[in-house]
């Protein structure tokens, strides 16, 4: 079943009601916002949601509870995951400076690119998953998964050498010679997790589809607990340095997705993962340009794929809207947390005074820049629920490789700028 098909049976005129999305299934509150008094705009027009002043408050507080049911335990998810690296990085901190900066710079560089990349890879089954749950399509939510399981193995093995030949691609950026020769080594070992983030994308896009987030934030929550554990015994304790830092990573990741898919596949989805199948091989141009793609937000782009695939169009701007409201308080939020402590969160990774008076320096960007992703991820959720994949990738290569990039390599190494000017210069809008 194409992505096509799903819109077509999502979109015909029919005497019956839209199915419900596995969301709106579970959260009877929906109805106030699929019910919304709401002028129907003529045939064909496309109208503002404009809800009755009296059933505003309800209704932003129904999309609200329905919004928090999937964005609270998918950031307490992500967080989750996060922190591995972020743990890993706070052991080896302590083992030296050169430990730290070989790990952080794989983490920041090399972990970053693939991460993103891996990720961006992996959304495209936001919107079939999610479309196919609101339009009742259920089956194929197992077809989509095996095809993005393939898709993302091929990319891993394709950006495999980036890890492989990390030292010889630090030395050419001119870093020093024992932190990319340090760094080269903790990247051979890390290169499992390549092959693991693309087994676990389109397992954590299959669940969250099916609003089963809570099982991704308990399985992400306690492997965070055994990650922090086996980094006390093995590089804390028993010495094992930084390959010992990376095998516990490699470990971590293991169970994170071993944990997902024992549950998928225990029977809980009888419909939607019926086993392996021949169908995922069965992979056209449009899919494969789909999952050509950036962004997440898994909030609302369950919300608003579950909402399009079931023709509710005003509930899912609505979502859009309490969702965009909820996430830059939040973001406000942790900007302040950030400045309060800017002079406090580098003592986790390191007690180097001169380290900690350049890091607090940095804060400030932080927190700018944590406020403004927490709007920018959102922008990409809805784009992802509504299959928009291709417009925001190609709006972020252009504003990170033609713009920022070169702006950002010519104020600091022709001008020498500096990381604090640069970051200023970067971060104006």
């Amino acid at each position: 079943m194409s992505r096509d098909s799903i819109h077509q049976n999502s979109h015909n005129k029919t005497t019956t009601p839209p199915p419900q999305s596995a969301a709106a299934s579970s959260s009877p509150s929906l109805a106030v916002v699929t019910t919304m008094e709401i002028e129907h705009p003529a045939a064909g027009a496309s109208a503002p949601l404009s809800p009755n002043p009296k059933t505003m408050a309800p209704t932003w507080w129904a999309e609200s509870k329905n919004m928090w049911e999937i964005a609270a335990p998918a950031l307490i998810t992500e967080v989750s995951q996060f922190s591995i690296s972020f743990v890993t990085a706070a052991f080896v901190g302590h083992l030296g400076s050169l430990q730290l900066a070989a790990v952080s710079i794989v983490q920041n560089v090399l972990e970053t690119f693939v991460f993103g990349f891996m990720l961006g890879m992996g959304s495209a089954l936001e919107t079939l998953c999610g479309q196919a749950v609101g339009a009742g399509q259920t089956h194929m939510l197992g077809i989509y998964m095996q095809r993005s399981w393939i898709i993302c193995m091929v990319t891993a093995l394709c950006l495999a050498p980036v890890y492989i030949l990390a030292t010889p691609i630090l030395k050419l950026l001119h870093q020093d010679r024992r932190i990319s020769e340090l760094a080269g080594k903790f990247a051979i070992w890390v290169v499992p997790q390549l092959f693991l983030y693309a087994l676990n994308f389109p397992l954590q896009k299959f669940l969250q589809a099916q609003s089963k987030v809570w099982v991704l934030t308990s399985i992400s929550t306690v492997v965070l607990g055994i990650h922090g554990l086996l980094n006390w015994v093995f590089v804390a304790k028993l010495g094992y340095g930084v390959v010992g830092a990376a095998v516990v990573a490699d470990v971590s990741w293991l169970l994170v997705v071993l944990g997902q898919m024992i549950y998928v596949v225990s029977g809980y989805f009888p419909e939607a993962w019926t086993g392996f199948s021949m169908k995922a091989f069965n992979m056209n141009i449009q899919l494969w340009t789909l999952m050509v793609a950036l962004g997440f937000n898994a909030a609302v782009s369950v919300r608003v794929s579950n909402e399009l695939g079931a023709g509710n169009h005003k509930a899912a701007k609505f979502s859009v809207m309490v969702t965009v409201t909820t996430s830059t308080i939040l973001g406000l939020i942790f900007a302040a947390a950030v400045l309060a402590t800017k002079n406090e969160f580098p003592k986790l990774f390191t007690s180097k005074p001169e380290v900690i008076h350049e890091a607090s320096k940095l804060g400030y960007f932080l927190a700018a820049t944590i406020f403004l992703d927490s709007i920018l991820p959102v922008l990409h959720g809805v784009a992802v629920g509504a299959g928009w994949q291709f417009q925001v990738a190609l709006i972020n290569i252009v504003c990170y490789y033609v713009f920022g990039l070169p702006i950002g390599a010519l104020l600091g190494y022709k001008f020498e700028y500096g990381v604090t000017r640069t970051c200023s210069w970067l971060i104006q809008p």
